[in-house]
This record gives C-alpha cells, sequence and structure tokens, in this order.
C-alpha cells in the first residue's frame, strides 16, 4: 500500500447501510505502515481493492482467537455491484496464503451484505457464528476457511 492508494482508499464512501465499510477518519501513514498488513490490489496500475490481514480484520463484539488468519478488505465504490468480488477476494486470498502462510482464514461480514456473504461462502467460507456488535447496532457474521490443501 503506498501513500497515494491509502489517500485515495480513505477518500472512498459506499451509500448506507454500506457505509459501515468507510475508511472516512483512517490515518493513511497507518495503511502504508507494513505492521499494519494493508495491501492494494491494483489492475494493472489501477488501485481498484484493498486487503488487510490481521486485528484490522476484527469487529468488536467476538471473541477472536489465533485459530485464523482475520481478513477484511473493501472494493473501490464505483465498481461495487459488476460481479468482480469474487475474484479480487480470491486474488487477496491467495497473496495472503503465500505471504503469511496460515491454516485458516476469517473474515468477519456485516449480515446485510448478502452479496459479500454470497461470495465468500462460493469461495469455501464457512459460518463460525454470528453476534451484535456492542452497541447492538449491527449483526455480524463470522466466516472461517481452511487453508488445508485449498487453492482458490
Amino acid at each position: 500500500m503506498t501513500g497515494e492508494h491509502a489517500r485515495d482508499v480513505v477518500t472512498w464512501r459506499y451509500p448506507p447501510p454500506y457505509d459501515v465499510y468507510d475508511m472516512t477518519g483512517s490515518d493513511v501513514d497507518e495503511l502504508v505502515d507494513p505492521r499494519s498488513c494493508f495491501h492494494a490490489v491494483l489492475s494493472g496500475d489501477e488501485l481498484v481493492a484493498f486487503r488487510s490481514f490481521g486485528v484490522d480484520g476484527r469487529v468488536p463484539g467476538w471473541d477472536y482467537d489465533d485459530t485464523a488468519l482475520d481478513t477484511g478488505g473493501g472494493l473501490r465504490p464505483d465498481l461495487v455491484g459488476r460481479g468482480l468480488g469474487g475474484a479480487v477476494m480470491k486474488a487477496g486470498l491467495a497473496y495472503g496464503r503465500d505471504l503469511y502462510r496460515p491454516s485458516a482464514f476469517r473474515m468477519t461480514i456485516a449480515r446485510f451484505n448478502v452479496r459479500a456473504l454470497r461470495v465468500v461462502r462460493a469461495l469455501g467460507f464457512v459460518s463460525a457464528g454470528t453476534f451484535l456488535t456492542p452497541e447492538g447496532a449491527r449483526q455480524f457474521e463470522v466466516m472461517v476457511r481452511p487453508e488445508s490443501g485449498l487453492r482458490s
């Protein structure tokens, strides 16, 4: 993630209720810090998405552990709904597998986000449970996929 990519990502705005994914107020320096594990997803030279690996993929309200590598991300808002999410997630997971060699991946997805849930299920993730955020504002589903032998 370069500084230019990070400055772009923090301007992305999604329509409600997807605005829960806005990176508004995120610290550009944190996004480019290698310890934060944010990575740009490019098509040629064009930024189309980002993936993060580690604690950024966690949402308050679930009892997370280290049995899986948490991953999150976002598709550029003008590309949402065009059927690109699966390919972008697949590429991000392959990159994360090569880089981190996790025994499993875990994604936490807002329950209203039916499109994302459909995509991650198609990529082999299964539900580990659901929870409400501490303020009870949103319900999330925790999805897990073991990596033993998987190549997609």
